[in-house]
């Protein structure tokens, strides 16, 4: 890794080792060592491959659990072109089913929630866990950061109870912020985005620095996600001269999910979650895909005992970063599906 230390390393038990910011030696943007030759084609392709023949128990990511407030209004989702609500009952559980009034059609996404059962706002119709002739209930799962909702119509795979949800920080000691962006694409254009790391300083400069691929899977088991990983380190940027050094693995638990985890250096644990959910198409009947992105930041630091306690200010920052990242990246996606839906996708 090209990131050091202006003089000397700070010898282990200093000061200036509990620091974990260094100063950045990073060629200009367009002197640093190209990554194309280990940007392979190939590479990706065969791991989004594997990725995707992974099961996922037909499980789709609806959106954050703080969406979905308690004795709050419903929230409606088009996932894979099927209509979804979902809302929470008196204590607290999730709960999900059809979007459409079994009665005449009504959008249950304006339903007024009332002792934990949806009120169909037509003709006051109560849906609730019990279900209805011609609208039964979905499987639903809160894991505390995230909503899923399981759609077997749509995944088509064997069911699954629950979904599988990536190792994280304990809750009690992180901080979790969660980001939607939607884009003209597919999702496996997302998920091909981030099984290219290679484009981390070229495409993102302002927030990586001299960004090094250590490791690549090549003829992976397609059945052990763990091994099946880009192993990558980095310099998260702060400024032009002041980075964070980490070293991080990239991995797919599923077809629709892919996690970037910190293995050494600063915030070790923390996990990055991008979740791929098909929404409605648009109006031109393009597909259109959800990126929903869980960051769930923890450190050991005595000084992230305190930003845990400014949540409320330190979470919209965490957005923000997500989504500067996300308009760049829903590009790269957006063009990927463009050029494999008119036959221009090169080889």
């Amino acid at each position: 890794m090209n990131t050091v230390v202006v003089g000397t390393s700070p010898r282990a038990g200093s000061w200036l080792s509990r620091i974990p910011l260094r100063r950045l030696r990073a060629p200009r943007w367009a002197e640093q060592e190209g990554t194309w030759r280990g940007a392979r084609p190939s590479v990706i392709e065969s791991a989004l491959k594997r990725a995707l023949a992974r099961p996922s128990g037909n499980w789709f990511v609806l959106g954050a659990s703080r969406e979905i407030a308690l004795g709050g209004a419903p929230l409606g989702r088009t996932i894979g072109g099927v209509e979804v609500v979902c809302w929470r009952t008196q204590d607290g559980r999730l709960r999900a089913g059809p979007g459409t009034c079994p009665h005449l059609g009504a959008p249950l996404s304006e339903a007024v929630v009332h002792c934990g059962e949806l009120v169909c706002r037509w003709h006051g119709l109560r849906l609730g866990a019990g279900g209805a002739p011609g609208w039964q209930p979905y499987p639903a799962h809160d894991d505390g950061v995230l909503a899923w909702v399981r759609l077997d119509e749509v995944g088509g795979e064997a069911p699954l109870p629950e979904p599988v949800v990536p190792r994280r920080p304990p809750a009690a000691g992180a901080i979790a912020a969660v980001t939607t962006v939607v884009g003209r694409c597919e999702p496996q254009d997302v998920i091909a985005n981030r099984l290219d790391p290679w484009h981390g300083a070229w495409f993102h400069p302002y927030s990586f620095a001299n960004l090094r691929v250590l490791d690549a899977p090549v003829d992976a088991d397609p059945e052990d996600p763990e091994s099946d990983r880009f192993d990558v380190e980095v310099s998260f940027r702060l400024s032009r001269q002041i980075g964070v050094p980490v070293k991080a693995t990239f991995t797919c638990p599923g077809p629709r999910t892919i996690v970037m985890r910190i293995t050494e250096g600063e915030g070790r644990g923390s996990v990055v979650e991008t979740h791929a959910t098909p929404w409605a198409p648009d109006g031109a009947g393009h597909p259109r895909t959800a990126v929903i992105e869980a960051t769930v930041a923890s450190s050991d630091r005595r000084g992230f005992a305190v930003a845990r306690r400014l949540t409320p200010l330190v979470r919209p920052l965490m957005n923000m970063t997500a989504r500067r990242l996300w308009r760049d990246d829903m590009d790269y996606a957006e063009r990927r599906y463009e050029l494999r839906s008119t036959g221009r996708w090169p080889g």
